[in-house]
């Protein structure tokens, strides 16, 4: 198996050692989730239990670096040869199930800054914001969050010190491995964001639960209890992580932990119902002070050298890698690039093999920018209407191709090294967002520095060629739309939204939202999406989301 992750130490070489973790995972992990609607395809033995046990799978300590690859892998592929094949959970194909692809199904394509003329399954009730419980893409975002916690848990399990010490693990690598664990810790509090964030109210399990015991069930915790969880997660690795910049480019360091709290902080009002934009300053501070620095232009942040080029790179705080030749997932960048291009774009404009017709952008986005000016706006409007009538076609609706396969090299237009599957990098946290979230956290009375947030915001500005404005301009409403401009297909609609008190309210429509051309609010329970019917049966333990 060759799961590659750009990295060097995300190189799989040996297919023994890949196949044995991921029967371990199979036996270990998945089972103990006891989810139904995830594993029940899954046979809970290993396949050869005679020779693949979790005594030696790790014979060879490489399997504990191996296994790391595993959990940031999770982010980018959708099955375990690295593309689309041996999808990780079951009912929905590798490409579709591909965890950045779900996420930016849910994150996206309910606002609007996304819309998609595919008749997939009930893909267009996103952004008609009449999604259910039985909806197969909202299960397969759940069972993708928890295949990902399930993966982390498997792995702090795996490298406690009593196995450790069992298995006779060298100094050497009992300090690598502790250095790996607390990137793990990380990655499985994004997943618990994320599941907070979509889904509220969650089922939760940690490395110290039983291990496929018949009469577990996950508790469920409050959405309180959750962020507390993922508070004392973070603050508790955030000093034992490697300072910004010093791992290796698209792993885990402070920089990413401090991002994360920030966005925590960001959006405690709508988690909690409490203020907490003092301590998102204060993460943000942490951010600003450190080595993060803004990439001369917008546009390289969204090439497919995003991550060769040093003044790139110090933009991008935590990113989710991919290659064309080894990563091979029709999710990820893969899917944002492709989909982007339909009617009469050609493909190979855009350094890949041919568009698929589906994502376009909704007027009232369009809106929000200055067309002549602003460099962000890179709408394809030929043949192209701006209003969307009919939303199976994909000339209705601006197109925006922001992700591209190919870069610029002393002016000259270099494509990836794939037409098929992009090279280019997701910035799944970058300095910019941290600009902004700061100026928002200052404009809601968090304290800090309004010169500064002002300052934040005009150097985006002035880097994406618009005018810059007064410090009496600079309200919350102003940094939202700023947000729509800057961040645009990054994932953070929904959650901006929300937080605006906007995503399902009158007061902010866009077409098609609530299944109507002109729009129209929709009911309060979409704020969050329902657990998956099948789940919330299969746990007696487990509530529904009020309304659903």
């Amino acid at each position: 198996m060759d799961l590659w992750i750009k990295p060097h130490f995300l190189t799989i070489n040996s297919e023994i050692i890949m196949k044995k973790i991921f029967y371990i995972i199979i036996f270990f992990s998945l089972s103990a989730l006891m989810f139904s609607a995830c594993t029940k395809d899954l046979d809970t033995e290993p396949i050869d239990p005679d020779e693949i046990t979790s005594g030696n799978a790790f014979d060879d300590p490489a399997a504990y670096t191996n296994f790391l690859a595993k959990c940031y892998a999770g982010l980018a592929t959708g099955g375990n040869h690295g593309g689309d094949g041996e999808p990780d959970i079951s009912g929905i194909d590798g490409g579709f199930s591909q965890y950045l692809r779900q996420y930016w199904y849910h994150q996206e394509l309910s606002t609007d800054e996304a819309i998609i003329s595919w008749d997939d399954a009930t893909i267009k009730d996103f952004h008609y914001q009449q999604w259910g419980t039985g909806d197969n893409f909202v299960a397969a975002m759940y069972y993708r969050i928890y295949y990902q916690i399930s993966l982390c848990n498997e792995f702090l399990r795996q490298t406690d010190d009593g196995k450790l010490s069992d298995r006779g693990t060298s100094d050497e690598w009992r300090t690598k491995i502790k250095a790996y664990r607390l990137e793990v810790r990380f990655l499985r509090s994004l997943s618990y964001w994320h599941a907070l964030d979509l889904f509220g109210s969650v089922p939760f399990v940690d490395e110290n639960d039983p291990i496929g015991a018949s009469d577990f069930y996950p508790a469920q915790l409050t959405q309180a209890e959750l962020f507390d969880y993922i508070q004392s997660e973070l603050k508790d690795i955030e000093d034992q992580m490697m300072a910004p910049g010093t791992n290796e480019y698209g792993r885990a360091d402070q920089g990413a932990v401090w991002t994360l709290l920030a966005k925590l902080y960001m959006n405690a009002e709508v988690y909690l119902g409490q203020n907490r934009y003092a301590d998102c300053i204060l993460y943000c501070d942490k951010i600003t002070a450190s080595s993060y620095q803004l990439a001369p232009t917008w546009q390289q942040l969204f090439y497919s050298n995003n991550d060769q080029i040093p003044e790139t790179m110090s933009e991008i705080i935590f990113p989710i890698r991919y290659d064309g030749q080894r990563t091979k997932t029709w999710g990820g960048t893969t899917f944002l690039v492709h989909a982007a291009i339909g009617g009469s774009m050609v493909g190979t404009d855009y350094g890949v093999d041919g568009g698929w017709g589906g994502t376009r952008v909704t007027p009232q986005f369009v809106e929000k920018f200055d067309m002549d000016t602003d460099q962000r706006a890179v709408f394809y409007t030929d043949g192209q209407t701006m209003n969307i009538a009919t939303v199976g076609d994909f000339t209705n609706g601006y197109a925006y191709p922001k992700f591209v396969n190919y870069s610029m090299v002393g002016g000259e237009k270099v494509d990836g090294y794939a037409q098929d599957f992009p090279d280019t990098d997701f910035p799944l946290f970058r300095l910019a967002d941290i600009y902004l979230m700061y100026a928002e956290a200052v404009a809601r009375g968090g304290g800090g520095s309004m010169g500064q947030a002002l300052g934040y915001v005009n150097d985006l500005r002035t880097r994406a060629g618009v005018g810059t404005i007064s410090e009496s301009e600079l309200t919350k409403e102003f940094i939202l739309d700023e947000r729509a401009r800057e961040l645009a297909w990054e994932g953070h609609r929904r959650t901006d939204l929300i937080r605006y008190g906007l995503f399902t309210s009158g007061d902010y429509v866009w077409e098609w939202k609530g299944n109507t051309q002109q729009g129209r609010a929709t009911e309060n329970k979409y704020n969050l999406y329902p657990l998956p019917a099948a789940d919330v049966n299969a746990n007696p333990d487990l509530d529904q989301n009020p309304n659903y």
